[in-house]
């Protein structure tokens, strides 16, 4: 396992990483929120461009980044556009959509974007080599806010991931049933055991799949989310809350 280094956080090293995301409207709320991080538990901030009110007006996103970056400093920034197809707040055409993460990443002013993995394969193979190219890391993703896919599914989805070169897969899913959480966290040791040659993220969404969100060092997702002032998914609970669980479970392994 190759860790992933992000400015000062090593992902894929001893306790899994906590994601805390900005869903802010505004850009004064994005900037208010992002403030009070000094006094949380936080690796990694997403900030999830859907939600923000100029996110189709690619000037403003790139300046209201780069203020979010002064203000946090040290911490990593992943920028996430989650499309209204996997969840997310807004619609977008492949090609704005696109060219939004491609701009974002050639500003200097994120770490990392996310890539929703499922978009077309060129769209995606391009987003990434743009991203590699100015220096971002990329998480490539699916959601599944209706079901579980198969343990044979969610290892092929990681995979593709993977072999199209994002520098950490990431998929999450809802379960219908207690198995389905089994399901996920199975195919999470899986993947990390015998495929995985970089950190990983999965999680089982809603209160049924918390404990996929606590137990990831244990069975190999790297990084887990956890909620500050709004969650952005179900399932995710208070970040001080999960940093008490995590690290009570990495000092006992």
């Amino acid at each position: 396992m190759n860790p992933v280094v992000v400015k000062n956080c090593r992902i894929g090293e001893g306790k899994a990483k906590i994601i805390v995301p900005i869903v802010g409207v505004t850009q004064e709320a994005i900037l208010a929120e992002a403030a009070t991080f000094d006094s949380i538990p936080v690796d990694v901030v997403e900030w999830r461009i859907d939600w923000y009110e100029d996110v189709f007006d690619t000037a403003k996103v790139i300046e209201t980044a780069g203020k979010l970056q002064q203000v946090l400093g040290d911490i990593p920034v992943l920028c996430t556009f989650r499309t209204a197809k996997e969840g997310g707040e807004k619609a977008v055409e492949p090609d704005v959509y696109a060219q939004l993460l491609k701009d974002v990443a050639a500003s200097g002013t994120v770490d990392m974007i996310d890539v929703e993995i499922f978009t077309g394969d060129e769209i995606v193979s391009d987003i990434i080599a743009a991203a590699h190219a100015a220096g971002v890391k990329v998480v490539a993703s699916n959601h599944d806010f209706f079901k579980t896919p198969s343990q044979s599914d969610i290892v092929y989805r990681l995979r593709k991931m993977q072999d199209m070169g994002a520098d950490i897969p990431k998929i999450a899913v809802m379960p219908t049933c207690k198995k389905d959480v089994i399901t996920l966290l199975a195919a999470t040791e899986e993947m990390a055991t015998n495929f995985a040659d970089r950190p990983i993220i999965t999680m089982s969404m809603a209160g049924t799949g918390v404990i996929s969100r606590l137990v990831g060092e244990s069975l190999g997702s790297a990084m887990t989310f956890g909620a500050a002032a709004k969650a952005s998914a179900p399932g995710q609970i208070g970040v001080k809350e999960l940093d008490a669980v995590l690290e009570t479970i990495h000092n006992s392994l």
